[in-house]
């Protein structure tokens, strides 16, 4: 069976290092360290927006909880 399909990320050593060196082809030594600041803060810019929103959820479920027992 093709292990492409059970594995599709597993990637050996020889493919980490090409895709490196076509990253450092592509983009310049210079370049990268601004691409990983940029991904750095698109990362925690989404996980204070899955807190926030955690949160909200969290203070729609109390409300509910409050009013249907205010009504008993």
């Amino acid at each position: 069976m093709n292990t492409f399909l059970i594995y599709p990320l597993a990637l050996g050593t020889w493919e980490i290092v090409a895709i490196v060196l076509v990253i450092l082809l592509l983009f310049g030594g210079k370049k990268i360290p601004e691409l990983m600041k940029g991904l750095g803060k698109g990362v925690k810019s989404f996980k204070q927006g899955m807190n926030e929103v955690e949160k909200e959820i969290g203070d729609i479920d109390n409300d509910i909880k409050n009013t249907g027992s205010d009504n008993k």
